[in-house]
């Protein structure tokens, strides 16, 4: 019986220009996107019917019916491809999920890549509309691990410069933000696009590149969790950490480092110094270096 495996890697918004609102109340972005080396695991097997079962540390709270992005993604694939097979697909839950790191996104991402190759249809392309009707992250979710650039309502992808080679730490405090809470709290939806990201930068350029854009949302997600504040804090004042921000919509946070040994470094003094907290280190895929 086919099997297909794959992995579902974390997505970090690096930068969260918010440059409008739509009439029809999508906000429109501009956004870097980087993919980081710690996932959820997949699994997908031919079955009659489509189903889904989920287990690892961060399955608690995970819907395993027509709820599920993954069941929603398959179902998607299935009309669009006329496919009639089912699947049965395991979710292996590594990664926080509502946590700003669009853990949902890739995986329903990776299940249209995995079913398209077990049903032996076409791939989806990003810019599908069942794609995008998925949710604003799943597009460029299709897209990893290289990094890119997002605009529009997530629906705009276009390639960066290459990346430095360096790595990230992760971690997310133990509160919720909701995402649509974040964007009624905040007060100004019009920011200016990110600002041209320079060709072969080296470590150094990209640090400094990195600490003039913005995440709009980092203000209001603090108002609604204080702790993010908290979190960013921590990571500052910590040698070795380049940058420190909030992805997405938070609450998970990032410290950009620039190898994996100091990304191991700042991560046990995280996790010592705050015990509840979700800490991981990471490399940062796509920047042709290997760890």
């Amino acid at each position: 019986m086919a099997t297909i495996k794959a992995i579902a890697p974390a997505k970090v918004n690096l930068t969260l220009h918010v440059t409008g609102q739509r009439d029809d109340g999508y906000h429109l972005l501009d956004s870097l996107v980087v993919f980081a080396g710690v996932a959820d695991q997949l699994t997908a097997t031919i079955a009659p019917d489509m189903r889904i079962t989920v287990n690892g540390p961060f399955s608690t709270g995970v819907p395993v019916d027509e709820r599920n992005l993954m069941m929603r993604a398959a179902d998607a694939l299935r009309q669009a491809r006329g496919v009639t097979n089912g699947a049965l697909l395991t979710l292996e839950k590594h990664l926080p999920h509502a946590a700003g790191i669009g853990s949902g996104s890739s995986d329903a991402a990776v299940t249209l890549a995995m079913l398209a190759e077990l049903w032996g249809v076409d791939p989806l392309p990003a810019s599908a509309p069942e794609v995008v009707a998925l949710g604003a992250d799943v597009p460029v979710c299709l897209r990893a691990p290289d990094p890119t650039r997002m605009s529009g309502i997530g629906d705009v992808l276009a390639p960066v410069p290459q990346l430095p080679p360096c790595a990230i730490v992760l971690v997310r405090p133990r509160v919720d933000v909701p995402t649509g809470q974040v964007f009624n709290t905040m007060t100004d939806k019009n920011g200016a696009p990110m600002t041209p990201l320079p060709d072969g930068a080296d470590y150094d350029a990209f640090v400094n590149w990195l600490k003039v854009q913005r995440n709009d949302m980092q203000a209001a997600a603090e108002k609604i969790a204080p702790e993010i504040g908290e979190v960013i804090a921590k990571l500052d004042s910590l040698p070795g950490v380049s940058v420190a921000g909030m992805s997405g919509s938070g609450a998970t946070c990032y410290g950009l480092v620039k190898d994996m040994a100091t990304a191991r470094h700042v991560a046990r003094i995280v996790q010592v110094s705050q015990m509840d907290w979700w800490v991981a280190p990471a490399e940062v895929l796509g920047t042709g270096q290997v760890f």
